[in-house]
């Protein structure tokens, strides 16, 4: 049986603090898009399309971080007309690379950058959406692997739960055939505490890991700063290492200020 445009579950994508990464992930899945626009309707995607169906929403993805009064607001709309609300990319599940003037005075940034700064209405503060809503999945990554979105959409269509590796990258490069860049090369690499994801593209070019995709599981991050440490990688290095993409994560967050306080 042929179902109508009105009989599909009803996708909305919401924008908040971001650089729109995440969101164009949806698009660049080409031809797999088409497959998700015959088994659900998006409502309301603003980066893809002016069409506007009213809510109430069936699944809500929700990029950016909480940054003003007024997103604080508007998230509490969404979550009441969203019957499943995900979070992608690391603004939304950790409040982004902005999230670093949590660590400093927001009014000496606005005066710095701003020629009228008492315009600037904004919080002190970069959080994630999940620190003022019920999130019921995060999905990682600076930005998100377009994979791992479409299987997101499609578990939820499908009412299961998403099938997202919580490993950590050390398990990608296991599988690529990579030589360990920390073991034979003595390089600086965030792999072992962060989320598989990514496909380990750095430590493939002899990079160390960046930590694009937040912590993983149970990440053990004092054992891999005293190893940075006796690589003799300084302690504001080590520091600032935790301090980038997911830097309000709270396992990052943590390991930095304990590396800071030492």
């Amino acid at each position: 049986m042929t179902t109508t445009t009105s009989d599909r579950p009803k996708l909305a994508v919401w924008k908040f603090a971001s650089c729109d990464g995440c969101q164009l992930s949806l698009l660049d899945l080409e031809d797999e898009l088409l497959a998700i626009t015959g088994a659900i309707q998006i409502a309301y995607f603003p980066e893809a399309t002016r069409a506007v169906v009213e809510g109430p929403y069936d699944l809500s993805l929700v990029e950016g971080s909480v940054t003003t009064q007024h997103d604080a607001d508007r998230i509490q709309e969404i979550r009441a007309n969203s019957a499943k609300l995900v979070t992608i990319g690391a603004c939304a599940t950790a409040g982004g690379i902005q999230a670093l003037r949590n660590f400093k005075d927001m009014r000496e940034f606005t005066s710095i950058v701003y020629a009228s700064p008492q315009y600037i209405d904004t919080l002190e503060t970069s959080t994630a959406i999940a620190d003022h809503v019920k999130v019921d999945f995060e999905l990682r990554g600076c930005p998100i692997n377009k994979r791992q979105l479409l299987e997101v959409i499609s578990a939820y269509v499908a009412q299961r739960k998403p099938a997202v590796p919580t490993s950590s990258v050390c398990i990608e490069c296991k599988r690529r055939g990579n030589v360990c860049v920390m073991v034979a090369h003595g390089t600086p690499c965030l792999g072992p505490v962060t989320q598989a994801g990514c496909g380990a593209i750095c430590p493939a070019y002899n990079r160390g890991c960046y930590g694009c995709f937040g912590p993983a599981e149970q990440p053990n991050a004092p054992a891999l700063s005293r190893t940075w440490l006796e690589f003799g990688v300084s302690k504001e290095a080590v520091q600032q290492a935790y301090q980038t993409f997911n830097t309000a994560a709270p396992q990052f967050a943590e390991e930095a200020e304990r590396v800071a306080s030492e």
